[in-house]
């Protein structure tokens, strides 16, 4: 819709562009999927782009491997092809000529002065290794070239130059590292083209929560926190999608003292919100049903020096340090692009982009996912767009550096997820009733349920299907628990004995409580002993704990009760008697 808009207007317009979705159901490629398929398709992929090339690719994928994931992409642009097509017609009819704009590039002049004084030293200046040791040298450059101008040109003069000067310095710094890359193949810290910068993790670094991790890779570094919780704890969603809730979460937090600055902390931005994104989509795939691990899962990625991908990686070490029975441990890494300025279609890969290769090459590919294929996909672009060349071999760098970071990197630290959670994550147990009797367990009002909660200590949550869930802290209480909830979901069975306790006593016999749903039966004096009994009180007393067997329910679900020929009651009695 919006490139159709720009196609028509006045306004300065590279496209058409068109975007299409693309899934995977059954082993087919589907494009733009029904809300039937996307519930069996084990890809949700977004691909935009031109006639020519494909500019934007976002993808939750299930294990999908490089070359299938590229014969989508393939699929999924060809259609856009088409729409394409179609905009261009549109365009023809009723089109508007483009208007001339005004180009604000920078001047050439001064980025000539800039360029013939200063660019050997910006060229060694930038290769210094350690990202503050380069900012460092960048202000020292600037500081000095804004001297070279005052001292020819003078204050006011260099004054009004200023925006100038500051932008000819930032393309100067962006033509050397690009050349640098380009040219040499040389990186501005040293590494070679397909290098990763060194890494580390470490598992359990927070003893007091569920699961915790640190990942750190070259001078970027992220805290994963994990947090198990109740099925209540779920993430309602208020959105326009199916999906209405979540009960696997990931935040990704990114403090300024992470990249050296001091601002005020606010709500997430667009990059902690696509960043959080990302890491959540890659590890959806490997967490296990709902059935196998009742839990609502919450993991909090910290970052403590700038990063993105390290979430994905410390996630999965912070998950296996829970306990978390993950399907199979889950890595990401990215890749840069810088192209020839003379032929687009020659290029130099990066594996393993840092911030100044990001910040000043054409591409940030960033792809997640196990050692068997992708679950996730993110890209950023700064060209006119990716050829299928540059796709496939982005997706081969990064299956390279994700299987020697899962064998080399996370494994040696935590080879699978630990068999016991943590002593401080909440236990569960589950059971199923009949859905008939869910509305006993709960009571009017939530009275039931909350005498269960009030009398063990524990969490309880109850599904429509008759699901139910206990969580405690004590073994002993959850078991209580479990007991009572059965005990209330029984039926009453003809037949069967029951603990009671006598809760009203009557001249024609006693009323007891049963234990199960709250239902009381009536045990008629003429059925108490064998022997013959004068008076009820006699015998029983207000809070008697008692066995009672159950002879008859009537037409009217009445139940009647017996104690006759119940040995574990004769005790009692005689006991009774006697005082």
């Amino acid at each position: 819709g919006a490139s159709v808009a720009l196609s028509i207007s006045d306004i300065p317009f590279g496209g058409p562009t068109a975007a299409v979705n693309v899934g995977y159901v059954d082993g087919q490629i589907v494009i733009n999927p029904t809300v039937a398929q996307r519930e069996h398709s084990r890809l949700k992929l977004t691909v935009a782009g031109t006639m020519e090339k494909v500019t934007m690719i976002e993808a939750g994928a299930d294990e999908i491997p490089n070359d299938t994931m590229l014969d989508c992409i393939k699929a999924g642009h060809e259609e856009i092809k088409k729409l394409c097509k179609f905009i261009e017609g549109i365009k023809e009819e009723v089109g508007k000529p483009k208007f001339e704009y005004v180009s604000f590039a920078t001047d050439k002049d001064v980025y000539a002065e800039i360029k013939e004084n200063f660019k050997e030293r910006m060229y060694q200046d930038v290769q210094a290794v350690d990202k503050e040791v380069r900012d460092a040298n960048m202000d020292k450059l600037a500081e000095d070239i804004q001297a070279y101008f005052v001292e020819k040109y003078g204050e006011e003069e260099t004054e009004a130059k200023s925006t100038e000067i500051a932008n000819s310095i930032h393309d100067l710094e962006k033509e050397c590292v690009r050349e640098m890359i380009f040219k040499e193949h040389k990186r501005p810290d040293g590494r070679r083209i397909d290098e990763i910068r060194p890494l580390s993790c470490e598992v359990g670094v927070l003893p007091r929560v569920h699961g915790s991790a640190i990942f750190t890779r070259g001078q970027t570094q992220v805290l994963s926190v994990v947090t198990l919780g109740t099925k209540s704890e779920e993430q309602e969603l208020d959105g326009l999608d199916e999906e209405e809730s979540k009960r696997y979460m990931h935040q990704y937090n990114f403090p300024s003292y992470s990249v050296g600055e001091a601002r005020p902390s606010r709500g997430p931005g667009r990059r902690e919100i696509g960043h959080g994104a990302l890491a959540e989509k890659a590890l959806v795939p490997v967490i296990p049903s709902e059935d196998e691990f009742p839990y609502t899962i919450r993991v909090v990625s910290e970052v403590l020096s700038s990063t993105s991908q390290a979430s994905i990686c410390g996630s999965t070490l912070a998950l296996m340090d829970a306990g978390v029975p993950i399907k199979k441990p889950v890595a990401g890494i990215s890749t840069g692009l810088v192209t020839s300025k003379e032929n687009p279609d020659e290029y130099v890969m990066l594996t393993d982009i840092q911030g100044i290769e990001d910040f000043f090459g054409d591409m940030d590919f960033k792809v997640g996912g196990t050692k068997d294929g992708i679950t996730a996909i993110q890209v950023d672009i700064k060209n006119d767009g990716l050829t299928y060349d540059i796709i496939k071999e982005a997706f081969e760098r990064t299956k390279v550096a994700r299987d020697y970071i899962l064998d080399e990197i996370m494994k040696p630290q935590i080879a699978e997820p630990r068999a016991e959670l943590s002593k401080y994550a909440p236990r569960i147990i589950t059971t199923t009733i009949n859905v008939d009797k869910i509305k006993d367990v709960i009571g009017p009002g939530g009275k039931m349920i909350n005498k269960i909660i009030d009398a063990t200590g524990v969490k309880i949550d109850i599904e429509e299907d008759g699901r139910v869930c206990i969580y405690t802290d004590d073994a002993e209480n959850g078991k209580k628990a479990l007991k009572m909830i059965e005990d209330i979901a029984k039926d009453i069975e003809v037949g069967k004995v029951y603990d009671g306790k006598v809760t009203r006593i009557m001249n024609f016999g006693a009323f007891v409580d049963l234990g199960v749903a709250g239902k009381e039966g009536l045990l008629h004096i003429s059925k108490i002993s064998k022997e013959r009994i004068k008076k009820v009180e006699d015998v029983l007393a207000v809070g008697d704990e008692i066995k009672v067997k159950v002879y008859e329910i009537d037409n009217q679900d009445r139940i009647n009760l017996t104690m006759k020929d119940l040995e574990e009651n004769k005790e009692n009695k005689e006991e009774h008697v006697e005082e």
